[in-house]
């Protein structure tokens, strides 16, 4: 009897699947040279066996990615790794920005998109850094998480998660017995999600060339985020809530007596102004495909003004409604004060790659175990993080390169179809693992 693998459409997509074992070999190649770029950041050799079998354990399709089954698979000790990632004097800075150098080589393109996002990771009892009740973006309500968050940097050949900070609510910023359980740094006090998401813009600085900025309504939704974003001369295309104000300025009013002057048009909530437009003022548009495969949005440009917290209308910036072509489709509302020569279809493609960044975030955590954090310090938080990006990076590279290696040049096969391969390709060898140069070519 057959089956859907026996249609030839399936057939195709098999053999462009198929993997030969010298790619899997040129992976675990691949890894030992990413590593040994990275392993000169770190002070003393024990530290250097450490990071190298963190990160390949990280690449080993382990179900867990902590440091108990990576230990148990690499046939060391778990205690000493353990300590290396939760209270390892090794600097993350450093390591970080020897991590944002190739990143730059391989993907600087002056159209990027700095992707803004906060994340949670649900957790028990109050004893880790930066735990309180708080919203959990992965749970979608408030509960008991730290809070991260991060940029991404997302450009035509590739993206990758490049920096994160942890938030303190308040509460926790302020209390002592919490910041020295989990060796909070004195200088660290409390700052909004806002304020971390800015900073995280302001130190890209001009490292990382980009033309745009996204984020989640989160951001989009003050105005005063926004007209920061606008005084360092950012071009952006955030999300805001359904319920925010617009008044679209193409919509004048007759005036109130003969000869008077034409009203200004009144304000709705963005969702009641975009249904009550007819479907002939809808575009469509085709984004880069996903991991989950192709994306087609449809999208309303109008120009409208906004109020801001004093409840004054604000600038003339471009509500972006986009929506997904689906029987139950998926809407966003957008604002970015991209000018009237920026065609509607580059904003578009901006806000698409901040969904290519869900994507990586859910490759992350699947692949590299992003969320698997089994640390309580705020070191150790960072230096999870900081393994975890490196991990993620090296994923990429391999996506990259395995592409363009099956697809011709071209760069075609899909993230999903190379999974398996990145996974299997990082199974310790007896390669040697001499550290090099640190910020020596990989």
């Amino acid at each position: 009897m057959s089956t859907i693998l026996d249609h030839p459409e399936a057939q195709a997509l098999l053999d462009q699947t198929e993997v030969s074992p010298d790619s899997v070999r040129s992976c675990t190649r691949q890894l030992t040279r990413f590593v040994q770029r990275y392993l000169p950041c770190f002070d003393r050799d024990e530290q250097r066996r450490h990071a190298d079998t963190i990160l390949r354990g990280k690449r080993t399709g382990l179900q867990r990615q902590t440091t108990e089954p990576m230990a148990r698979h690499a046939g060391q000790k778990r205690r000493p790794l353990h300590h290396f990632v939760g209270a390892g004097r090794w600097d993350d800075d450093a390591v970080r920005t020897e991590l944002r150098r190739p990143v730059r080589q391989e993907l600087a393109d002056p159209d990027a998109v700095l992707v803004l996002d906060g994340h949670g990771v649900p957790k028990q009892g109050d004893d880790s850094c930066g735990v309180d009740r708080q919203w959990c973006g992965r749970l979608g309500q408030v509960a008991n998480c730290p809070v991260g968050y991060f940029r991404a940097y997302a450009a035509p050949q590739g993206q990758t998660v490049v920096a994160a900070r942890l938030y303190l609510t308040q509460e926790r910023a302020q209390d002592r017995r919490h910041r020295q359980k989990t060796y909070v740094p004195p200088e660290v006090v409390f700052q909004a999600g806002g304020r971390l998401g800015l900073d995280l813009v302001r130190t890209a600085g001009r490292e990382r060339p980009h033309g745009w900025v996204a984020g989640a309504d989160e951001f989009g939704r003050a105005s005063a985020w926004r007209a920061h974003l606008r005084l360092d001369g950012e071009r952006y295309v955030l999300d805001v809530p359904s319920n925010t104000l617009v008044r679209d300025l193409s919509d004048r009013r007759p005036p109130v007596r003969a000869g008077g002057r034409e009203r200004r048009p009144v304000f709705a909530r963005a969702e009641v102004w975009a249904a009550r437009q007819p479907k002939g003022r809808w575009r469509k548009f085709r984004l880069r495909d996903g991991t989950k495969g192709r994306r087609d949005v449809k999208a309303l440009p109008p120009w409208v003004q906004t109020k801001d917290a004093d409840g004054c209308a604000g600038p003339r910036e471009r509500l972006v409604v986009l929506r997904t072509w689906a029987t139950k489709p998926q809407t966003w509302y957008t604002l970015s004060n991209a000018p009237q020569e920026v065609p509607l279809v580059a904003v578009v493609r901006a806000h698409g790659e901040r969904q290519g960044v869900d994507e990586l975030f859910e490759d992350g955590n699947q692949e590299v175990g992003l969320n698997h954090d089994e640390v309580r310090s705020w070191t150790g938080w960072r230096h999870h993080l900081t393994l975890a990006l490196l991990a993620l990076w090296f994923s990429q590279l391999e996506r990259r390169r395995l592409g363009e290696k099956k697809s011709g040049g071209d760069g075609s096969a899909s993230a999903a179809d190379l999974h398996g391969v990145v996974a299997v390709a990082a199974a310790p060898d007896g390669d040697d693992r001499g550290p090099g140069e640190c910020g020596a070519a990989a």
